[in-house]
């Protein structure tokens, strides 16, 4: 009779555990962790995902030695301005206060890298003789890149667009009232540049009331090897 009440102990412990591991069954948990957990009193750390890598101005991979990371965002309407990043650095953007309705443009060193000036040319009000008088001089090897804004195209002539087909670009001679482009090109390239995008303006398709979507491009520049003297 002494023995009746521990045994009544162990069956009672032996039910709720039977119990608890049939409900876990049904219920579709672990039962074998449920009672470890229950006979170890232990708190497993839950498994926290690794976050993916980032890579240089939001890239999925990085890229390759003596290449440039790039990422280009033309405006969306005329309500947000363009984005040029360059190796991890915002060149331009509304953030930094340096963009402008009509072509947003930074020129970048193609040996070193170096950024070496940005400015915007309104096509829409202002005067395509700016544009010309700083797309002329510019030294071989010269990186360009572009992003548009609002309305890219209303005062290109053909001068304007030639220039910039010779700077690889072959988009530019179709340009028109509103479109969205975005490209980078080169003083002195020998084909046409890999790294361009144009969206019609058009109003069966645009995406605002009067303007199409906004376009983003991103990819890796390889550097020129410095010239010999």
């Amino acid at each position: 009779m002494r023995l009746a009440g521990p045994l009544r102990a162990v069956a009672v412990l032996l039910l709720v555990g039977l119990t608890w591991v049939l409900a876990s069954s049904i219920l579709g948990g672990d039962s074998s962790s449920l009672v470890k957990h229950f006979f170890s009193g232990t708190n497993e750390e839950p498994t926290v995902e690794p976050k993916p890598r980032r890579y240089k101005c939001g890239l999925s991979a990085p890229c390759p030695q003596k290449h440039l990371a790039f990422r280009l965002v033309s405006g969306a309407a005329n309500v947000i301005g363009p984005k040029i990043c360059l190796e991890d650095k915002i060149l331009v953007s509304s953030v930094k206060n340096n963009v402008g309705r009509g072509l947003n443009i930074a020129l970048v060193n193609g040996v070193s890298g170096d950024l070496l000036d940005t400015k915007s040319f309104d096509m829409w009000e202002g005067d395509v003789t700016d544009l010309l008088k700083y797309l002329r001089p510019l030294h071989e090897g010269t990186l360009v890149f572009v992003a548009s804004f609002d309305d890219p195209a209303t005062k290109l002539n053909d001068e304007a667009r030639r220039l910039f087909e010779e700077l690889g670009s072959t988009a530019v001679k179709e340009l028109t009232f509103r479109d969205s482009w975005v490209f980078v090109g080169a003083k002195g390239i020998e084909n046409k540049s890999p790294f361009e995008q144009r969206m019609k303006n058009s109003k069966s398709s645009n995406k605002y009331e009067g303007w199409p979507e906004s376009l983003e491009m991103d990819g890796c520049i390889p550097l020129r090897a410095a010239l010999e003297n």
